[in-house]
């Protein structure tokens, strides 16, 4: 199969290269990204999200096990799309990766390959264009919940303020970016070097740099409670994670 290259077309860099440590023991014999959401791994609920998004030239960037992704993903040929590899030796963070991926010439998607969201990649994409940014962010509204009474003081030790179990809210980063192949050149050769690093980087150059405000579902499945909420979530709603799906159903119809 041959990988769009036509000029407005987005390319993808999956992260699938690490070690997946808070999901032990699991990952001691599987890569993070081929966990079972259902019947089918985490990464190829991405894979075929992002081929429903027309996006068919992925890059996946592997290290750890990457013989059982590469044996699982083939060619990508199956689902659709144009998979290739980019095989680091030594682990080079979330950013460093990026310098290994060839032919990133133009606006691409770097995100991981653990997330389960009903992100529209191609609003992502529109938004980041609109706004004229060399990176964009996607950003989730992540509520904390905290088990415990929490204690405000002032400088004398009195107690000015008691909240119980209090839940917080904060924006985090989804692990999903739309990039410049600009950015580039600030991500360091054979040196580990992590996407908040990069992004730091760009701020510090007066680049611009925005936030994706994102409304509808999103999990990565890092912690073993996080990856449970994602088996459930996939199995009460399938069909949003996987319109294709309900789009072949019809057809056969």
């Amino acid at each position: 199969m041959k990988s769009d290259r036509s000029p407005g077309a987005l390319r993808a860099v999956i992260l699938a290269g690490g070690k997946g440590r808070r999901l032990a023991p699991y990952t001691a014999i599987l890569p993070k990204p081929l966990m079972p959401i259902d019947d089918m791994p985490i990464l190829e609920v991405v894979i075929r999200q992002l081929r429903c998004a027309g996006i068919w030239d992925i890059t996946l960037a592997v290290g750890y096990l990457a013989s059982l992704l590469e044996a699982y993903f083939g060619d990508g040929s199956k689902w659709g799309v144009h998979i290739h590899y980019s095989r680091e030796e030594t682990p080079l963070g979330t950013a460093g990766p990026l310098k290994l991926v060839s032919g990133l010439e133009r606006t691409f998607l770097v995100m991981n390959g653990d997330l389960l969201t009903t992100l529209d990649y191609t609003a992502m994409t529109r938004f980041h264009r609109e706004h004229g940014a060399v990176a964009t962010v996607g950003l989730f509204d992540k509520e904390v919940e905290i088990d415990l009474g929490v204690i405000e003081t002032d400088n004398d030790d009195r107690v000015t303020g008691y909240v119980e179990k209090p839940t917080l809210h904060y924006q985090v980063s989804m692990g999903v970016y739309v990039m410049e192949s600009d950015v580039l050149r600030y991500v360091p050769t054979g040196k580990k070097f992590d996407l908040p690093d990069l992004v730091r980087a760009l701020m510090a150059d007066g680049l611009p740099v925005v936030g994706y405000r994102f409304k509808g579902h999103w999990l990565d499945i890092g912690r073993q409670e996080d990856y449970i909420r994602a088996v459930e979530m996939f199995e009460r709603n399938r069909a949003l994670f996987l319109p294709d799906e309900v789009s072949k159903w019809r057809g056969a119809r």
